[in-house]
């Protein structure tokens, strides 16, 4: 069944409705549904199909000549083009009379196969662009293949591109929509433990516990999420076994680079050019105090929460879990889901906000959503601000995140009420997110200031309507 990508679709349907030349570049991760995405779109449409493999160019060849010939005479053939300018100048002839699709699937297998097809492709485009009504689509997981040698500006084909497409993880909005059976707080979880990748969505069974699908999806040696971070990262970069040190580091608390280089035992200068790596493939991410340009008060954080959990938890009880102690993991685990949570609901209330701002409800037309951490002169301490989005110079918006079993208090609400006076904006809107829940006190000094808004975990799900 495929679910969401409305977005995705709608774009690439009207560049099939423009009926002239199109070229578009659709990449992302693996397993975040750029195969599902394009299978779903040329339903119903004359389209060419064809994956590359990591093979020779004979065999990519034979295969795309298949491809070819079998749209073209809808009988399989076991004939082969003579070239790849052969076969794909019989496509654009195809496509002069009618509007035909040509999806070239893990297209850097097979360009790295044929060092000359970015040129013929080129060469193909530039002699036939306009006249024909072919819609060609390359498609690759290969993020840096793709941003370098095909979007880049000395690629072969910079500038043919009519469109480009990066697919990213769901949201916390539409992996819900995956979890129709899930109640309340398990929507969240289910979201912090494997994130918005579909591939890892579809791990979830949404008619068991949490409890139960995380002892059927981390802590069983046979289960695809077993040992996905390892596969993933051996096909995506050399010396995986140092990547995997790195995040782990930052899994378990480790933030400034220094911090990261001691508990990896390398140099930082090596670290970071890794983790510039990490932060290309979206599993890590870097963070600055908002507003703030790139400083030593850099923090590094695990983006993606599939790895994030993964390398938390898993790995090291990976001794126990081979062993079949899944019980006893989850039973260390359980007491710390809280606090492992404490990140995922900071970031469902940023995508809650940027979804008010869509809907023209948001008090502040914010640019940009961060964190932001310094000093506090009039306490004389460290002050951290959990969200913090400016309008301009004079209106900003303040958030504090709490997933907690606790109602959230008076105390809270002053805190960050305190902090935002730290800045010298005079228009300040306070957002207290709260997973269970609000004390009296604290309500009723909300209404009191006027300027706060009190949500609850329950209030995004209702607004979401899942």
């Amino acid at each position: 069944m495929f679910i969401g990508r409305e977005r995705e679709l709608k774009s690439l349907e009207q560049l099939y409705a423009s009926g002239k030349f199109e070229f578009a570049v659709v990449y992302g991760r693996r397993r975040v549904g750029k195969t599902a995405l394009l299978t779903q779109f040329i339903q119903g449409k004359k389209a060419i199909y064809f994956m590359g493999v990591e093979s020779n160019a004979k065999q990519n060849l034979e295969n795309l000549s298949k491809s070819i010939l079998e749209y073209a005479s809808g009988i399989a053939a076991e004939t082969s083009f003579v070239s790849f300018q052969a076969a794909l100048e019989c496509v654009f002839k195809m496509a002069e009379k009618e509007r035909v699709i040509l999806v070239l699937d893990e297209y850097p297998y097979v360009a790295r196969s044929s060092k000359s097809l970015a040129s013929t492709l080129q060469l193909l485009i530039d002699k036939n662009k306009d006249t024909s009504k072919l819609m060609l689509i390359l498609c690759g997981s290969s993020m840096s293949y793709m941003e370098d040698q095909v979007l880049a500006y000395k690629a072969p084909l910079y500038g043919r591109r009519t469109a480009q497409m990066k697919l990213l993880p769901f949201d916390f909005e539409e992996t819900c929509r995956y979890f129709n059976h899930f109640k309340g707080e398990d929507k969240a979880l289910a979201y912090g433990i494997v994130g918005g990748t579909p591939q890892y969505l579809l791990q979830i069974n949404d008619r068991l516990s949490i409890e139960e699908n995380i002892k059927n999806t981390f802590l069983n040696p046979i289960s695809f999420l077993y040992e996905e971070p390892v596969n993933l990262l051996k096909q995506e970069v050399r010396e995986p076994a140092i990547y995997t040190a790195i995040i782990t580091a930052i899994a378990a608390g480790a933030s400034r680079m220094s911090e990261i280089s001691s508990k990896v035992g390398e140099d930082t200068n090596v670290c970071a050019s890794y983790i510039k790596n990490l932060i290309s493939l979206g599993i890590v991410q870097k963070e600055t105090p908002y507003g703030e340009k790139a400083s030593r008060k850099s923090l590094y954080s695990i983006e993606d929460n599939m790895f994030r959990f993964w390398h938390r938890f898993v790995l090291e009880n990976n001794s126990l879990i081979a062993r079949g102690a899944a019980d006893l993991v989850y039973q260390r685990i359980a007491p710390q889901l809280d606090h492992y949570m404490g990140k995922v609901f900071e970031e469902i209330c940023k995508q809650y906000l940027w979804k008010l701002l869509l809907d023209g409800r948001s008090p502040v037309e914010f640019a940009s959503l961060g964190r932001w951490w310094g000093n506090d002169p009039i306490e004389k301490t460290q002050a951290e601000i959990d969200i913090l989005g400016e309008q301009d110079k004079t209106t900003a918006l303040f958030g504090e995140c709490k997933w907690t079993n606790e109602r959230v208090d008076l105390g809270v609400l002053e805190t960050l009420v305190h902090r935002s006076h730290l800045f010298q904006h005079s228009k300040v809107y306070c957002f207290l997110f709260s997973k269970s829940g609000f004390t009296k006190g604290c309500m009723e000094r909300a209404t009191e200031l006027g300027n706060v808004t009190l949500v609850e975990y329950a209030d995004i799900l209702e607004y979401y309507e899942v």
